[in-house]
């Protein structure tokens, strides 16, 4: 819970803005070193789902890799001090240039997604006179049970390559001189509260490791990709995710070959419940029968109920009233989808009440807009207030 002290220096900060609770972050990341404690596991963060600077010199600090799906995402990662050699280039659509400068910048690996980008990495290498580590990417064809747009794993997604493709491209692979296969890679998608996924995974991660390695290749590595799900109903209680589980399931199920480890790449998991969304009343009204609070944060400062449907509970942080009433939680925008949330209980609302919106250090600040030509958000700190 905020105390009176943090809710009165919002009310003299101009919002909206972010507010991130390093404390928080500290602590989820020290029980990930807990849980994660073993020789066989390498966690890369998964950048994409916040690159705020501050929050990442933290993630850096102890010892985690990054998981980028952009060039710029590698830059990033680079110039917050993350070792090149801890970063690995995911992504479905890796432009030459990208590909020139990761190769350049000696990451990791690629994760590859197609034959024809093994291709060209081989290609691009070639004429850089290196030889350069990749990742298969494969498709499973696993319903990860989440949501239809972070479900990455089936074969209605566009990521990966066909798990059934994997005996022409080792044969495609002894003809590629600059290629190295260090690793195979799976990604089911976001959210995922079903832990049997993983389990199934798991099977289909062992079969296709021993098949490799039949075929004269010991790989370095199996990534199992991340999905680890945060508690966005309650998200004060529940704030540091079921670390435990989530890797009890791959120390329980996974066959390691000789000296191989397992990646994992999370993001939502480690920084969603340590940000927040601070917003102000702008107006309240009725309107054939239905009560509105809309907000002066919007669709552009956080974009996921719009997008995905989600829930991100809401907490009127200056209301002293012990009235309640149902409202419509909106935003600003000039789009009907603008709307946080419909028909929740919170205390009477009036103009100039500070909203506190959970759950939203993943996927918040780093998929904000301009739109509306709105202004950029800003982001405060615990050790700022």
């Amino acid at each position: 819970m905020f105390n009176k002290d943090i809710i009165d220096s919002f009310k003299t900060i101009e919002t909206p803005f972010y507010y991130y609770d390093l404390d928080i972050l500290s602590e989820t990341l020290e029980r990930l070193i807990i849980e994660a404690n073993s020789e066989i596991f390498k966690v890369h963060y998964a950048i994409k789902a916040n690159a705020n600077s501050r929050l990442l010199n933290l993630i850096r600090s102890y010892g985690l890799g990054i998981d980028a799906v952009s060039g710029n995402e590698v830059k990033k990662a680079i110039e917050e001090g993350f070792d090149n050699k801890d970063i690995v280039f995911a992504g479905v659509g890796k432009t030459d240039k990208e590909i020139e400068y990761a190769i350049n910048s000696k990451i990791s690996c690629f994760n590859c997604e197609s034959i024809q980008e093994i291709q060209v990495i081989n290609d691009i290498s070639k004429k850089s006179l290196v030889t350069s580590n990749i990742s298969l990417r494969l498709n499973p064809n696993i319903e990860s049970k989440t949501h239809k747009n972070i479900t990455t794993g089936t074969k209605k997604n566009k990521f990966g390559i066909d798990i059934d493709d994997l005996d022409d491209i080792l044969t495609l692979l002894k003809s590629l001189d600059n290629i190295n296969l260090v690793g195979i890679h799976f990604h089911l998608g976001s959210q995922i509260t079903n832990f049997k996924v993983f389990d199934e995974l798991s099977k289909i991660a062992n079969i296709t490791n021993k098949k490799i390695y039949d075929y004269g290749i010991l790989l370095n590595h199996i990534n199992v990709g991340g999905g680890l799900p945060i508690d966005y109903n309650n998200p004060e209680k529940n704030y540091i995710p079921n670390f435990s589980e989530y890797f009890n399931v791959y120390k329980k199920n996974i066959i390691l070959l000789k000296n191989q480890k397992i990646y994992v790449e999370l993001g939502r998991s480690l920084v969603g419940q340590c940000g927040n969304l601070i917003s102000r009343v702008l107006f309240t009204k009725n309107s054939y029968n239905k009560n509105y609070v809309i907000l002066d944060a919007g669709m552009t400062e956080l974009i996921r109920p719009a997008l995905y449907n989600s829930y991100h509970k809401i907490s009127n942080l200056t209301s002293i009233e012990n009235k309640f009433k149902k409202y419509d939680v909106v935003g600003p925008l000039c789009e009907s989808s603008d709307i946080f949330s419909k028909n929740i209980k919170l205390p009477f609302s009036k103009r100039d009440d500070i909203f506190r919106i959970h759950s939203c250090g993943a996927y918040g600040e780093t998929m904000s807009s301009n739109y509306n030509l709105r202004n950029s958000i800003k982001s405060y700190y615990s050790d700022m207030i």
